[in-house]
């Protein structure tokens, strides 16, 4: 009896996808705003013109002539990263780094045919379901040290979600052997709950089940303290303040050198971040005092 209540009372804490459409994005967001979210070239300049931390942009190339000249006036950097505009779920994501004069991408010699083909891929709307695109060719995230004491490999990167200004829930999104160095639950990665109070980590999850070591290095992820984490809720404070959007997701990462910066906001952000905490969206906005 005591079991059956207590799946009771997750079941009803817990939000579904309809009751999320109907009772949080389509009142707390216009549809016509939708495309500060969706395109990540309009949110950096948003971000960008705020004075909000975020990775430099290289160049933005929105056409298939553009595409060398762009590439030589980056290609000094040793490290780079490449990206749709409008992509979703970090498809179309290429980290590139320099070894030895080569361009590595996944610990493999990529030359620049094969380079420029995923650039104009991107373009042609290959991972923007289908709709021309732009490609964006971003500072590489060198990821803070702490991220390294759990698994060494990747760009891991939080997720908060904001209702009308104010924190709800916060996780973080850890890559695995899986997910081949990507942070994204969908291609693998792990979903970490976040106590918002203490910035300390909860289990891990990996949509099956709950974990305390990171299931590939062993290494401790519950309880962890989080560095630099009130900077982290305040950033995405700020950023939601400069979005026409009430409700959305907010991802951030922390750098080595810079420290804290937001990567992008979702408008629709998934629900996974319930599973990873224990704990249902629908009772924590009832215990959140709203203006």
């Amino acid at each position: 009896m005591r079991l059956l209540k207590h799946m009771q009372k997750i079941r009803s804490s817990v939000m579904g996808m309809n009751q999320r459409n109907l009772g949080l994005i389509y009142p707390n967001n216009a549809k016509k705003n939708y495309k500060y979210a969706d395109d990540k070239y309009l949110a950096k300049s948003i971000m960008e013109e705020n004075g909000i931390a975020c990775p430099r942009t290289y160049a933005v190339v929105g056409k298939i002539g553009e595409i060398e000249a762009a590439w030589n006036a980056v290609k000094e950097w040793n490290k780079l990263v490449i990206k749709p505009a409008k992509g979703a779920g970090g498809n179309g994501i290429m980290i590139l780094k320099k070894v030895n004069d080569q361009w590595m991408k996944g610990g493999k010699v990529i030359d620049e045919f094969h380079i420029f083909s995923h650039i104009a891929n991107i373009i042609f709307g290959i991972f923007s379901f289908g709709d021309s695109d732009v490609a964006l060719i971003e500072e590489y995230v060198q990821p803070h040290p702490f991220f390294h004491k759990i698994y060494p490999e990747g760009v891991p990167d939080f997720r908060i979600i904001l209702l009308k200004g104010i924190p709800l829930m916060g996780m973080l999104r850890m890559p695995t052997d899986k997910s081949n160095g990507k942070a994204n639950l969908h291609q693998g990665g792990l979903g970490i709950g976040v106590a918002m109070d203490t910035g300390r980590l909860k289990q891990a999850y990996d949509g099956r089940k709950h974990f305390d070591l990171h299931p590939d290095s062993k290494h401790q992820i519950l309880n962890k303290r989080i560095p630099h984490w009130e900077e982290l809720v305040a950033l995405s404070v700020q950023t939601a303040k400069h979005f026409p959007l009430d409700y959305l997701g907010v991802d951030l990462v922390i750098d080595e050198h810079k420290g804290p910066m937001i990567m992008e906001v979702n408008v629709r952000p998934g629900l996974g971040i319930q599973l990873a905490n224990k704990q249902g969206l629908k009772e924590v906005i009832e215990n959140v005092k709203l203006d």
